[in-house]
């Protein structure tokens, strides 16, 4: 088993929190002409041939964030980190709030995350991001484009963690700058601040153990069940979300702790298994 159980379902829990919340901040966006929060524009794409620039933005990211890496900028990741972070706040959050009042809330916890963590503001700022996130592009996402799109990821996870390693080296650099997109929970949620910190071992206390899934194995499966919602209804989209956190909860409970898993083609493979039992009963 990956992690202990009860990481391993705290990590299943907020999983489906996120979908559930980003499912209901997608169906406030739909259908595509529902503005977004202070004038911010989707981009203008056919929605069958939406999944190359969205894939070409991932490789250019992650060319940057490499980039990043070897230069060791971490300023300039810290504020990368807290612009996107605003801005997928801003359009979560305004899904239930006037767009002011989405706006400061959105600038407040981003820096609270970017600048201040704790496991209380971390991980509560992801059970929004994601939906944030599908607000903007799940409107402009075909069937057909997400699931090309769930493969190339996939594809693409494997090769950088299996091949390149450079998901690894990324995951390792956003540890050390206190910066991580995605759940994050702490074997002991009070050694979280002194890890952050840097005074764990000058504590003595036993070594900081973590239990994280990166920020694209929620947003990518949100994605693909916001799709359904938009094709299929709520109810469907539930089931694809409920199908990919059980791929998730396998994953987990058959990985060995030693060793490092690209989690896309398993989410993939339970999110069209939840869309193959969507096409049978809708």
């Amino acid at each position: 088993m990956k992690h202990d159980i009860l990481p391993t379902l705290f990590l299943i829990i907020l999983f489906l929190g996120a979908h559930v919340i980003g499912l209901v901040i997608v169906q406030n966006y739909l259908p595509v002409e529902e503005e977004l929060p202070l004038g911010i524009q989707r981009p203008e794409i056919d929605e069958e041939k939406s999944y190359i620039p969205i894939i070409t933005a991932l490789l250019a990211a992650t060319v940057l964030a490499l980039i990043l890496i070897k230069f060791r900028a971490v300023r300039i990741w810290k504020t990368w980190f807290f612009l996107s972070i605003a801005i997928a706040l801003l359009v979560a959050f305004a899904a239930f709030l006037p767009q002011l009042v989405a706006l400061f809330l959105a600038l407040i916890f981003s820096a609270l995350k970017t600048f201040r963590p704790s496991v209380i503001t971390h991980n509560f700022t992801e059970l929004f991001i994601y939906g944030g996130l599908a607000g903007l592009f799940v409107p402009i996402l075909s069937l057909s484009s997400i699931i090309i799109l769930l493969i190339l990821v996939s594809v693409y996870d494997m090769i950088a963690v299996w091949k390149t390693k450079h998901m690894i080296s990324m995951a390792k650099f956003q540890a050390k700058s206190k910066m991580f997109a995605g759940l994050l929970i702490p074997y002991k949620p009070k050694q979280f601040e002194a890890v952050r910190q840097g005074t764990l071992e000058s504590e003595g206390k036993t070594k900081y153990r973590e239990a994280i899934l990166g920020g694209g194995d929620i947003a990518f499966p949100l994605l693909f069940s916001g799709v359904i919602l938009k094709n299929f209804g709520f109810l469907p989209a539930l089931i694809t979300s409920f199908t990919a956190a059980v791929a998730l909860f396998f994953l987990l409970l058959f990985a060995d702790k030693k060793k490092f898993y690209p989690a896309m083609p398993f989410i993939t493979a339970g999110s069209l298994i939840g869309y193959f039992i969507v096409w049978l009963s809708f």
